[in-house]
């Protein structure tokens, strides 16, 4: 046996939690019909928020891309079409947690905040706990740097006046932060 035979590689070890790329994420096939609509929620979000699309164009585009059919369709227009219809209600709970004008908001984090505070007012049977994770899930993949602690900050602001009674019991049971 040569020495080159044992030599180390120079690449990082495989990854051993199942599910998860090397960066973290999760794999695709281990995603959750509802995740995957949360993705391409956003996807259509940003689209609407860059571009200025009407949400009818926008959602025949997105329903032809890869991958949709593994997609929950209805929470996907639900969030898609929930959000945009409610845009200014929706903003009008984040601003006030924001340190800048929301026009300085990455496009990405502010469709994550829409998804997030969308879920938190009409999706009951989504814990504000996933929710929460969720979209910093989707921040971290598709968004900025930091843009993940972003969302989590202004979602984790929202909780307990969206979800009062559920963060309640969660800190109440010592899972939430007081």
């Amino acid at each position: 046996m040569s020495t080159e035979d044992t030599k180390p590689s120079g690449r990082p070890p495989r990854q051993t939690r199942g599910g998860l790329t090397s960066t973290g994420a999760r794999k695709a096939s281990a995603k959750s019909t509802r995740s995957r609509a949360r993705e391409f929620a956003l996807q259509a979000l940003y689209q609407h928020l860059v571009g200025r699309n009407e949400a009818a164009a926008i959602d025949a585009f997105t329903r032809d891309l890869a991958g949709f059919h593994k997609a929950d369709a209805a929470h996907y227009d639900a969030l898609l079409h929930g959000s945009i219809a409610e845009a200014s209600e929706l903003d009008a709970l984040i601003v006030p947690l924001l340190d800048r004008k929301m026009a300085e908001i990455s496009p990405i984090e502010h469709a994550a905040m829409w998804i997030g505070v969308y879920e938190f007012r009409h999706c009951p049977d989504v814990p504000w706990r996933v929710v929460l994770n969720e979209c910093i899930e989707l921040a971290k993949e598709f968004g900025g740097t930091d843009g993940h602690k972003y969302v989590n900050a202004v979602l984790n602001g929202l909780a307990p006046q969206l979800r009062a009674a559920e963060v309640e019991a969660d800190r109440a049971a010592g899972k939430a932060r007081p």
